[in-house]
């Protein structure tokens, strides 16, 4: 929805589990409307006109899915819990994103931590850690908050779930500013 207020926008649902879909079914059934395409459907949207496209990839940067999203896209945003089973998967995106910046320069990535609790110990160490990488963190932390849970069985944004949401409203937009900067 933050994009969405800075220009046509649209979300593709590249994931098999298919959450992004089932999201968009549950606000259907709220009254909100939310248009969610598959990734066949991307290079159409684009060129239709549409500014902001976010792909919802499967986990495995590897899958079919994820290599055809990553060919056309122009940031890579990869979250990332802060805890070192998390850092250690992150080792085998890092080195897919680089061999795509090969063929594709102008292909941005970072990562972003999601689900931070507080500015713990651990949250420090992960991001410290996570610096060393190879691909840049972001300073917008996604901290862990029940208001997402929320929102995703309401079938709303967190832009929708009013005062309850502003702190995470926030959040996006933190993110979303630094996206676009």
């Amino acid at each position: 929805m933050g994009l969405g207020r800075r220009g046509p926008s649209r979300l593709v649902d590249a994931d098999p589990q298919g959450s992004l879909g089932r999201w968009a079914d549950w606000a259907m059934e709220s009254g909100e409307r939310i248009e969610i395409c598959g990734l066949e459907a991307l290079e159409s949207q684009v060129s239709a006109g549409i500014q902001y496209v976010i792909i919802d990839c499967p986990p495995a940067l590897e899958s079919k899915a994820t290599v055809k999203a990553l060919e056309q896209a122009d940031w890579v945003l990869l979250p990332v819990l802060p805890s070192p089973l998390d850092l250690w998967a992150s080792q085998a995106s890092i080195a897919m994103i680089q061999e795509f910046r090969e063929r594709r320069p102008q292909l941005q990535a970072a990562f972003v931590l999601n689900q931070v609790e507080g500015r713990s110990a651990l949250s420090r160490a992960a991001e410290n850690a996570i610096a060393g990488l190879g691909l840049p963190v972001l300073s917008t932390c996604i901290a862990r908050r029940a208001i997402y849970r929320s929102a995703a069985v309401e079938g709303k944004s967190v832009y929708q779930m009013g005062k309850r949401g502003y702190p995470a409203v926030a959040e996006m937009e933190s993110l979303i500013k630094e996206v676009l900067q």
